[in-house]
């Protein structure tokens, strides 16, 4: 992919082999993995390592201590959160390659002071049944990366075997 590529940021996961299933998949689609402290597990957690398998190799990955902190060093980049609280249909939302996919904890979400500094427009959701409370994370990132890679026209990706 090229340097205008995706970027995930994870806030403060908790579950290791989410991590590593999100992992794996950026070493397949070219997106940077950004992990925002405090984990819910230690980065060389064998769980983590697990489920993505041997593509750790491959991922970009980097850690940092607070979301401030990413923000900090981040600043030009745009954030689109994705919740069940978003008003849009994250296939109705027109990303950019180099966008940030901002997501929340499994247990907790994105904290509202986090979801409080976005524009509305910049919070979708994934659709789901009536009385469904969430996806899985790994499962929620692999179709956002997969629908903003497909707008971008699957930048990098070999189309034809």
């Amino acid at each position: 992919m090229s340097a205008r590529r995706l970027h995930i940021v994870l806030h403060e996961p908790e579950i290791p082999g989410n991590t590593g299933s999100i992992i794996r998949l950026c070493a397949n689609t070219g997106a940077a993995l950004h992990v925002i402290e405090p984990l819910g597990f230690v980065m060389d957690d064998k769980r983590l390592r697990r489920a993505g398998l041997d593509y750790h190799e491959f991922a970009n990955v980097t850690q940092w201590e607070s979301f401030s902190q990413y923000r900090e060093q981040n600043p030009q980049r745009r954030l689109v959160a994705v919740e069940t609280s978003g008003r849009a249909l994250h296939s109705n939302f027109e990303f950019l390659k180099s966008d940030a996919l901002l997501f929340g904890s499994e247990t907790k979400g994105l904290p509202e002071s986090i979801l409080n500094a976005l524009s509305v427009d910049h919070v979708v959701r994934l659709p789901m049944l009536a009385n469904s409370r969430s996806l899985n994370l790994a499962n929620a990132v692999s179709v956002v990366v997969y629908e903003a890679w497909r707008q971008g026209g699957y930048d990098g990706a070999i189309l034809d075997p």
